[in-house]
């Protein structure tokens, strides 16, 4: 249980460099940061597929199909939908957006994998998920207070961000169950070789859509330089950065923790992506969290504390003390 925690918080403080990303290249379509973010975590995966060659010869068909789809909405479609919204509505929305995930995949794994984890008692995890929720409203309303006073605020812009940090949210509620499933379902297998062929898997289509991406800008009226961009060196580095460390080592972590912990509590550790996320946003700034957002984030910290502590109880046992 422990080692499962490490690893879920070692995959938040990660995963929370990506929510930066957007906000160091406003200039960059998301389109780009999305396939260029993927292009390069299929690029370090090819050096590492060779040296575990002989696992990924044992993944069979359908599991390099699943590591496609998982590749194509958990990567590409989500960082896309994200990416898109941090640059409409800076970084804190779309953060405390997808804050919400701890409760949303919280519910929605121990509505559907009871069976296969134990249940968490409702009554148990309800203080956990509403000390989530309180924290998630708090933060909100700091950033929504601000966004009223600001007089010069694009409201529509800003509209479009949330709505586009809600097509993340629902990307990244599928994903992790997925990619869960998957791990359970095959224990013998290596979260390190799975994350390597998920990298895999997103060459092709980060390969596509690039292509599709820089005929598209030569096409049209773009004055955008492509391949790279207007500060090419920055954007390669802070690409290969994002692939390297959010993908693949992310990806690693978040594996090993999902084989170790049931599908709800690890669905709500992704909050250490959300408590990440805003520290490097406020850093970025150069400003402190109002004692609102602070308060905030107490609350978080102490709904994921609380979490921990419960423990699932199978369902043939409940059914019979029932």
């Amino acid at each position: 249980m422990l080692i499962g925690v490490f690893y879920a918080l070692t995959a938040g403080l990660i995963w929370g460099l990506v929510f930066v990303g957007p906000l160091l290249l406003p200039e960059y379509p998301a389109a780009l940061q999305s396939v260029g973010r993927y292009l390069a975590f299929g690029l370090i995966a090819l050096p590492l597929a060779w040296l575990g060659r002989a696992e990924l010869r044992q993944l069979s068909r359908a599991d390099w199909l699943e590591a496609l789809k998982l590749s194509a909405i958990g990567n590409l479609l989500y960082y896309l939908c994200l990416a898109s919204a941090i640059q409409r509505a800076g970084g804190p929305l779309p953060t405390m957006i997808i804050g919400t995930l701890p409760v949303v995949i919280g519910i929605t794994a121990n509505l559907r994998d009871r069976q296969r984890d134990g249940h968490l008692p409702w009554k148990k995890l309800a203080p956990s998920l509403a000390l989530m929720a309180t924290g998630i409203g708090c933060v909100n309303n700091v950033e929504f207070a601000a966004l009223v006073g600001d007089a010069h605020a694009d409201i529509p812009r800003y509209a479009s961000g949330a709505a586009l940090a809600v097509g993340a949210l629902a990307c990244w509620t599928w994903y992790p169950l997925r990619n869960a499933d998957w791990l359970r379902h095959h224990p013998g297998r290596r979260p390190r070789t799975w994350a390597t062929a998920q990298g895999l898997a997103t060459l092709p289509l980060s390969l596509i859509g690039y292509a599709l991406l820089w005929a598209g800008m030569s096409v049209g009226e773009h004055s955008f330089p492509m391949p790279f961009g207007p500060r090419p060196g920055f954007f390669i580095a802070l690409m290969c950065a994002i692939g390297l460390f959010a993908s693949w080592l992310g990806t690693l972590c978040w594996n090993e923790a999902s084989q170790r912990l049931p599908t709800a509590l690890v669905g709500q550790l992704i909050v250490f992506e959300t408590l990440a996320a805003l520290a490097y946003a406020f850093l970025l700034r150069g400003q402190w969290p109002e004692p609102m957002t602070l308060l905030g984030i107490s609350f978080l910290v102490a709904g994921v504390l609380w979490a921990v502590r419960i423990k699932p109880v199978p369902v043939a046992a409940e059914t019979h003390s029932a």
